[in-house]
């Protein structure tokens, strides 16, 4: 069969120019990429905390991380602070790091609840370097040449500007051939035969052609459900939240290397400090307050002036229910939402767009492709969607309806089995591949105060002094790591600090791409 020769993306913002960049990458111009996206149509654009494996991305684009930092007034991210969550006044750190070495076959964890239980062991943010230096508000990257030293082993992701890292993205992709159509979108074609779609026609009355078409057009949907009608599986039941209000905040100090999100009555805060200003969100479920009471609560709670009016985000939890349906691929919004709790937004990008590349279609669109494809999405996003009811099932609150009702709910048998698991002897087994790590899911269990009445019996099998001392000298030598690293501050004005006449531009912009969102948004429900 010929190779697809014309890939057509439908909407710009993140996910659009993502994509249309590692095409730009990848296909090394053999192929044809045209973006179509709306100046008039704005983008959601909060999708600002990111996991480590964006710098999979960026290296597989050869981008400079400095130069993208500076391009998007980043900053460093070393894990999420979640205050609130297991009781009022709990405050845990998910990192994205390593605890402290294994022993044999038996994790870390493992001996650390033996000594925990015996009242003879700190918190367990001192035995893992990236928690530890989040807490000291430090940073430097790995320093993979110091070998089995902490220094090597810490882990970052970046907090960014979404839309300077969409603007970023066009430049890059741009310069490498992707052709940008300006308009709106007002009809879909598509084949008589096989219902694939062979075109798109804008305003202006020009026809797009395409053998490949992605759909980056946000909560519409429009090429994977306003004209596939591919369905929607919808996840509201385990996560109620539906609603979202954002606003941007001026920059407080000190510049913290870490999301925080702070539960609330009925949702959660997040706080993502950003070079030039900060991002913050009330994340909340309508169905126990109101839209009024949500928003007052989030602006009492800013720590810096607000730069715009709060803009509302009305979303569904779930997922399309084939993210690739006959020649269409959803990537971002159009194919679904999860809250950003643990920043897995741009990463479902990324993973969308990697999984196509791994299983790029020739003309065919061989059945067998596709269903692996939709396999793949489906494992991860059920995954995904585990771990984030997790935050909320795993609470000792019961101060409003909105806590008893996630804390008494029924969970995916799929959890309900890691639970399980959990609770006896610490147990926690990563299927298959899965997002995230064993070491990602002690540390919300634990966060979260759901402690198992044991631990691994392999553990006995260690002299109790022997353990003593490996869990202190773990301790003492990330406190000395800690102590010489610099601040986070430090290392972004030594390394990629935004100069301060960009400083003043972005603030401008801050203020134009949210009304401009805001409007989308309304227009769009």
């Amino acid at each position: 069969m010929p190779h697809i020769q014309r890939v057509v993306v439908a909407g710009g913002g993140t996910a659009g120019w993502m994509a249309a960049a590692a095409f730009s990458k990848v296909f090394n111009g053999r192929w044809q990429v045209t973006l179509v996206e709306s100046e008039e149509i704005g983008t959601v654009g909060v999708g600002e905390a990111t996991i480590p494996l964006i710098n999979i991305y960026n290296s597989a684009l050869d981008i400079d991380q400095d130069q993208f930092m500076r391009e998007t007034s980043a900053t460093f991210k070393l894990g999420i602070e979640f205050v609130n969550w297991g009781r009022k006044g709990d405050n845990y750190i998910h990192g994205f790091g390593p605890l402290g070495p294994d022993l044999g076959i038996t994790k870390f964890h493992h001996y650390w609840l033996k000594a925990h239980h015996a009242g003879a062991v700190s918190s367990l943010d001192d035995y893992s370097i990236n928690n530890a230096a989040a807490r000291a508000n430090k940073f430097i990257r790995a320093q993979p040449q110091l070998g089995q030293s902490p220094l090597a082993e810490i882990a970052h992701a970046y907090h960014f500007d979404a839309s300077l890292y969409a603007a970023y993205l066009r430049r890059y992709a741009e310069k490498r051939g992707v052709q940008r159509m300006e308009g709106k979108i007002a009809s879909v074609a598509t084949r008589a035969a096989d219902g694939f779609i062979e075109s798109i026609t804008l305003e202006s009355g020009q026809r797009i052609e395409g053998d490949l078409f992605i759909d980056c057009t946000g909560f519409r949907g429009l090429l994977i459900e306003q004209t596939l009608h591919t369905g929607y599986e919808e996840w509201s039941h385990w996560l109620p939240v539906n609603r979202a209000w954002a606003v941007p905040c001026t920059s407080v100090q000190p510049l913290l290397p870490y999301t925080r999100s702070t539960a609330h009555d009925a949702g959660w805060q997040w706080r993502i400090p950003l070079q030039h200003r900060m991002g913050n969100g009330h994340v909340f479920s309508n169905n126990f307050t109101t839209e009024q009471t949500a928003v007052d609560l989030l602006m009492s709670k800013l720590e810096g002036k607000p730069l715009a009016e709060p803009r509302m985000l009305k979303f569904v939890t779930g997922k399309r229910k084939q993210l690739w349906n006959k020649n269409v691929v959803a990537v971002g919004l159009a194919s679904g939402f999860l809250e950003p709790l643990e920043s897995t937004s741009i990463h479902l990008i990324q993973s969308t767009i990697s999984r196509l590349v791994s299983l790029f279609p020739d003309q065919s669109f061989n059945p067998a492709a596709i269903k692996e494809f939709n396999r793949q999405s489906d494992f991860e996003w059920e995954r995904i969607r585990d771990f984030i009811i997790l935050h909320y099932h795993a609470t000792e609150r019961t101060d409003t309806d909105f806590w008893n009702h996630v804390r008494t709910m029924q969970v995916p048998d799929t959890l309900q089995h890691k639970i399980d698991l959990w609770k006896s002897n610490a147990r926690i087994f990563r299927e298959n591949a899965e997002l995230f790590s064993e070491i990602s899911w002690v540390e919300v269990f634990l966060g979260q105060r759901l402690v198992p009445t044991g631990y691994d019996p392999m553990v006995d099998a260690i002299d109790e002094a022997k353990i003593k001392d490996f869990l202190g000298n773990v301790r003492s030598t990330i406190a000395r790591c800690v102590e010489v690293m610099p601040t986070h501050a430090q290392f972004i004005a030594q390394h990629c600090a935004v100069p301060a006449s960009k400083h003043a531009m972005d603030q401008a912009a801050v203020s134009i791409a949210t009304k401009t969102a805001t409007e989308t948004t309304v227009a769009a429900h």
